[in-house]
């Protein structure tokens, strides 16, 4: 639960600094507000070039409109020199008094001192120009002539300084807009900056986050397998105890029961050698008994429930070493116990079937020491191997059921102080992808339902990591899997 809450106040951290981060940028840099800016800066070297083309046009024809001697073309000329001059007046008012539904915003200082002061001028020469340019407008077509002095204002404001003046503000906002953009691309670097430091902050923090899950998700797993395993343990030492008493019972009588049995036949054997006519009653009762079929096939009797005593001994003890739950502390340990007991306890597994033959154990034993160990930990890893290998081979048989079937256990010792345990199947064998990921938590190759992919990676844990051992796997497609167990004789 202590891990389950890190992760959740970690992640809930990482969010909330996420947004506070985002929104400490978001005010450090609008990209709405730069994109209105740099609109407006283009909006107003436009506005600014349109005025100098509007002077020039406008002063073009003011010379047809003189030179013309058409009343119909000078009366257009009048009309297309009124809406150049209403533009330009609308233009040069809009540039100067900030229309918020053009510019919105207000040109600088020097722009503004540029119109206004010296030695430009320009707001002065604009509606000089305009003024102008309307008196010539009203002049009357008798009294137009190249001589007229608005005309010759006209020309020379149109073809010097009202040009040069234009242009003086049009680098002056282009300076401005250049030092703007600089400005911008100032701010976007650092935001970049920022943004790498952030999202390297937030790889790290998520990176911490995954981990914390994925040791919290096997911790959980490794707990629920143990509780389960636990749990297992003690119902079998349970089922073992209530066994063990009666089966004693049993087994301690049936040496006594076939002495008496056999004494008992050997009377009566002496009673029909001496008494071989017996009364009329005592021959009617032989007859339907069947004496003769009774004595042949009591002491068979006998001998099988013997057996069967002893049958049920060596589960009871299976399971008893089975069921060993006390990992507290490293006890010696036989191999091969652990090994038959577990073979034992899947022995129903085993066994031919309607739709496969019978799985042969072919056990292949060298003689082991006793290996520290934890007993019950080592009991789980023979069962998972082994369990997987019947899974492997009733997979081949349902698509061969006249496959060979057959699980090799190999045991010896290597040099002078570990043991190595082979565990091989003729099974279908394992593809390199499979074999690199055999080992991950939760990875299973098998159907829903009858894997969880926690099998293998316990395993890997108990012996390497609790038992400073080794397992190792080797398979190909179509030659079966062998599991290589090494184990240290003593752990200190």
């Amino acid at each position: 639960m202590a891990i389950k809450y890190c992760v959740s106040t970690s992640y809930k951290h990482l969010v909330d600094s996420g947004v506070l981060r985002m929104a400490a940028l978001s005010n450090y840099f609008n990209l709405e507000e730069i994109t209105t800016a740099r609109k407006v800066s283009a909006a107003v070297i436009n506005i600014s070039g349109r005025q100098r083309m509007l002077s020039q046009r406008s002063a073009f024809f003011c010379m047809r409109l003189v030179a013309s001697e058409n009343t119909a073309e000078r009366a257009k000329l009048r009309g297309n020199l009124l809406e150049a001059i209403e533009l330009m007046e609308k233009s040069h008012h809009d540039l100067i008094n900030t229309d918020s539904s053009n510019l919105l915003s207000s040109p600088s200082p020097t722009v503004k001192a540029m119109y206004f002061e010296a030695p430009l001028y320009l707001d002065k020469q604009v509606r000089k120009y305009i003024d102008r340019i309307k008196a010539l407008v009203q002049v009357p077509d008798t009294e137009l002539n190249l001589e007229n002095p608005h005309l010759q204002y006209i020309i020379e404001a149109a073809g010097g300084e009202l040009p040069a003046a234009f242009d003086a503000v049009v680098s002056q906002y282009q300076q401005e807009s250049e030092i703007e953009q600089f400005e911008i691309d100032l701010k976007q670097v650092e935001l970049y900056q920022e943004s790498c430091a952030a999202t390297s902050k937030a790889e790290a923090q998520a990176a911490q986050i995954d981990s914390a899950l994925r040791e919290l998700k096997q911790t959980q797993a490794q707990l629920l397998h143990s509780e389960k395993m636990s749990s297992l343990g003690a119902l079998m030492a349970s089922i073992v105890h209530e066994i063990n008493n009666p089966v004693s019972f049993i087994y301690g009588n049936l040496s006594h029961a076939e002495i008496y049995t056999q004494d008992l036949l050997y009377l009566l054997r002496l009673y029909r050698e001496y008494y071989p006519n017996p009364c009329a009653e005592i021959q009617d009762q032989i007859e339907e008994m069947d004496l003769e079929f009774l004595v042949e096939d009591l002491p068979k009797v006998m001998s099988s429930m013997q057996m069967g005593s002893i049958r049920i001994r060596e589960i009871v003890k299976s399971m008893g070493s089975f069921s060993r739950t006390d990992n507290s502390n490293m006890t010696p340990c036989d191999l091969h116990d652990s090994i038959d007991s577990t073979i034992l306890i899947l022995r129903n597994r085993l066994n031919a079937k309607k739709d496969r033959c019978e799985i042969q154990i072919v056990k292949n034993y060298e003689k082991l020491p006793g290996v520290e160990c934890y007993a019950g930990q080592i009991n789980q890893v023979f069962m998972n191997l082994i369990s997987n290998a019947i899974d492997a081979l009733e997979e081949v048989a349902e698509n061969q059921p006249n496959a060979q079937l057959k699980i090799s256990i190999r045991t010896e010792v290597v040099g002078c102080d570990r043991v190595r345990v082979r565990i091989a199947d003729t099974g279908s064998g394992m593809t390199a992808e499979v074999k690199k990921r055999m080992f991950e938590q939760f990875f299973t190759t098998k159907a829903i339902g009858r894997g969880t992919g926690l099998g293998l990676s316990i395993v890997y844990k108990i012996l390497v990591e609790n038992h400073r051992g080794t397992l190792r796997c080797e398979s190909e497609p179509g030659k079966g899997t062998e599991f290589i167990i090494e184990l240290p004789i003593q752990q200190t």
